[in-house]
């Protein structure tokens, strides 16, 4: 009875430590994955701005690459045990010469990728940015996510290419939706916080159609030169054919003669009362005041009233002691017609209500949507 009591005993413990080793090999392996999870999101933090920053034609310096590949190569040293973990660097990598412009070892790498485990989400994601058509790219991201489902894991990636694809298309309020839908799903913050600007232009630009090639790298900039806003007004009006008679005419050579018929001013200072002998440089920044003034100058000359542009000072520069409805635009400002135009005309707008912000660049998009409403 005592013998038949131990070996009970003994059975009772052997089967309750099993449960246990169980668990303590699931918390190894559960650790472990968590760990190779975490590197991949390090190498994702490090990819992710230079991926988005190419939308807009900036590359990644050799420092800027050497630094992300040096991080993916520290963490193949793990890489041993789990195919999926490996396949997945080895993508990244291949996204990483991709934007080094190396596209062979990019094929070469996503090749790789996916005969060590077919179908991993960067992998999937190299593919796509290989080609070069967009209309074919947007279809492999459809029938991808069509595939996955809406939830699926990756589905969030996807649908950043699909927006980034989007974008190409110049279809922009399909592409801000895209961007909403990605940002939505369990992602890596750092996509939300490299493409957020990309989601605010593409919603900017919903009504706008037919850009042409070329001109969408300027309408997601902050900031604009005089170059840029006359690539912009070239490539998507009809605006300077005036001065071009429909010939195909230099920005060096539209800016000169801009400047000599008074549509771009010499200095973008609001303060001054005459303009200096020295003239501005093609590659300056554009402000909110230099706009407005080629703006309402561009929008007279469209009308075919050169009253406009004293329309406004005629009539508030009156008496000993001129007042100007904004606060911050004199009135005597050799600007100040063509400020208060734009205001009027809901061109441009007073940020807080009273002031112009007249030393703020003007921004691509901003512009685009103005010539827009010029054009009617």
């Amino acid at each position: 009875m005592k013998k038949s009591l131990f070996v009970l005993i003994i059975v009772f413990l052997i089967t309750a430590m099993f449960p246990s080793c169980k668990t303590l090999s699931d918390i190894s392996i559960n650790s472990q994955r968590g760990q190779l999870e975490e590197n991949i999101a390090k190498v994702e933090a490090a990819i992710v701005p230079f991926e988005a920053a190419s939308i807009s034609g900036v590359r990644p310096s050799q420092a800027d690459i050497t630094g992300a590949r040096q991080i993916i190569t520290d963490m193949e040293k793990e890489a041993a045990a789990d195919a999926d973990y490996s396949a997945k660097l080895t993508a990244w990598l291949g996204r990483l010469e991709l934007l080094a412009g190396r596209y062979s070892e990019a094929q070469r790498l996503h090749r790789q990728s996916n005969t060590v485990s077919s179908g991993n989400v960067p992998a999937i994601v190299l593919g796509i940015r290989m080609e070069g058509d967009p209309a074919k790219r947007l279809e492999i991201i459809d029938r991808e996510l069509m595939a996955a489902g809406v939830h699926a894991v990756g589905a969030g990636e996807l649908n950043i290419e699909r927006a980034r694809t989007l974008l190409d298309l110049s279809r922009f309020s399909e592409a801000a939706g895209a961007f909403d839908i990605a940002f939505a799903s369990k992602i890596n913050p750092v996509y939300r916080e490299s493409y957020s600007t990309y989601r605010a232009r593409a919603w900017e630009l919903r009504n706008a159609t037919g850009i042409a090639v070329g001109t969408f790298g300027f309408l997601i900039q902050d900031t604009l030169s005089w170059n840029d806003c006359i690539t912009i007004i070239k490539n998507e009006t009809q605006l300077l054919r005036f001065m071009t008679g429909g010939r195909n005419v230099t920005e060096a050579d539209l800016f000169n003669r801009l400047l000599d018929r008074a549509f771009i001013p010499f200095t973008q200072d609001i303060t001054i009362t005459n303009w200096p002998m020295t003239k501005p440089n093609i590659t300056e920044t554009v402000t909110r005041a230099g706009a407005a003034y080629l703006i309402w100058h561009l929008f007279a000359e469209a009308r075919a009233d050169r009253g406009m542009l004293s329309r406004y000072s005629a009539r508030y520069a009156r008496g000993t002691d001129p007042r100007s409805p904004i606060a911050d635009v004199p009135v005597l400002s050799p600007y100040f017609d063509a400020i208060l135009g734009c205001v009027e005309r809901e061109f441009l707008s007073l940020p807080d209500g009273r002031n112009f912000r007249p030393a703020q660049p003007i921004r691509g998009a901003e512009l685009l949507t103005i010539l827009k409403k010029i054009e009617g």
